[in-house]
Order: C-alpha cells, then structure tokens, then sequence
C-alpha cells in the first residue's frame, strides 16, 4: 500500500519533516517514491508549510493513505481527501462537515 507520511530531518530539538510518497513497508527514513513537502513544526521561517497540492491530490486519487497528521497538514492547504482510511476518520468527517455547513 502507498502512504504519504512525514520523514524526519534535522538535528536533535530542531525537527523538520519532508512530506513523502513511500510503501508503507519502507522504514521512515528509509527510501521515498517523490516528495511532495515539507513541514517545520517550530515555524521557524517565513513557509513553515509548503506541499505540491496538484501532485497529493494525485496521489491520493491513485489510492495513497495519509497518515493522520498528513491528513491534517493538507486540510490546512486544502487539498480533498475523499477515500481516506486513517485512524480518525469520525474526526476527519467532522471537521469536513462543520467547515461545510459554516
């Protein structure tokens, strides 16, 4: 199964995260398919958050699972997600609901 799920760079105390395709078999710093972001929690600069909208919307049209933090990073870009199977599902649902009826 194809996931998109963060790999971890940085030193110790100073994570950063690239948004990548991967098997879901591979470790997490192991081999990617494509990357397609990157993510620093601590916004330490300008674009903290930056992800290829067109080629997730891809991916995640070919069947790719995001894990729940990835699904919650490309809701903040906005990116749909319509056959997601993650763990919070109910919650993703909800939150699609409420940002519909607002």
């Amino acid at each position: 199964m194809v996931k998109i799920r963060l790999m971890r760079l940085g030193s110790i105390h100073n994570p950063h995260y690239r948004m990548v395709v991967v098997d879901g078999r591979t470790k997490r710093a192991g081999d990617y398919i494509e990357q397609i972001g990157y993510y620093d929690p601590r916004e330490t600069t300008e674009e903290h958050l930056k992800v290829d909208a067109e080629r997730a919307a891809h991916w995640l049209s070919q069947g790719a699972q995001p894990t729940d933090t990835v699904l919650r990073l490309l809701e903040k870009v906005g990116v749909e997600a319509p056959s997601v199977k993650a763990k919070r599902r109910a919650s993703y649902q909800k939150r699609q609901e409420a940002a519909a009826g607002s």
